[in-house]
């Protein structure tokens, strides 16, 4: 039987730094989509500061997706996050955050593995 994990990714501290004469346009960030196998997902805006002004949302990714039914995914399968604008950040860091743990996660091309272990993972992106 093939074991299954549960992620969600939530935009936690989306704040996009880009050293570019080019700016994003709109009064909000981006929007960021995971791709999951053959399906892609949407995710969470949490905290973040974009252009003039910051936002703040209550607790931790935990807290922000309480209730959210987890995504299911294979012990190792590939999960990308989707960004269709310009310019991409120049910057960005991944954090897994599962019980009372936090790591940063490496990301090549914008995409990770999932845990080998089974589990709650939720994500925590900014840029």
């Amino acid at each position: 039987m093939k074991k299954c994990l549960f992620i969600l990714l939530v935009l936690i501290s989306f704040t996009i730094m880009v050293c570019s004469k080019e700016e994003l346009s709109g009064k909000n960030p981006p929007e960021v989509n995971l791709n999951i196998g053959n399906e892609n997902y949407e995710t969470k805006l949490g905290t973040y500061c974009w252009k003039d002004k910051c936002v703040d949302t209550v607790g931790g990714p935990v807290e922000l997706l309480k209730g959210k039914v987890p995504i299911k995914v294979n012990p190792g399968e590939k999960i990308s996050l989707l960004m269709e604008y310009e310019p991409k950040p120049n910057e960005s860091h991944l954090m897994q955050v599962s019980e009372s743990n936090e790591n940063e996660v490496l990301m090549e091309e914008n995409s990770f593995s999932a845990p080998s272990q089974k589990g709650v993972y939720y994500y925590s992106y900014g840029g």
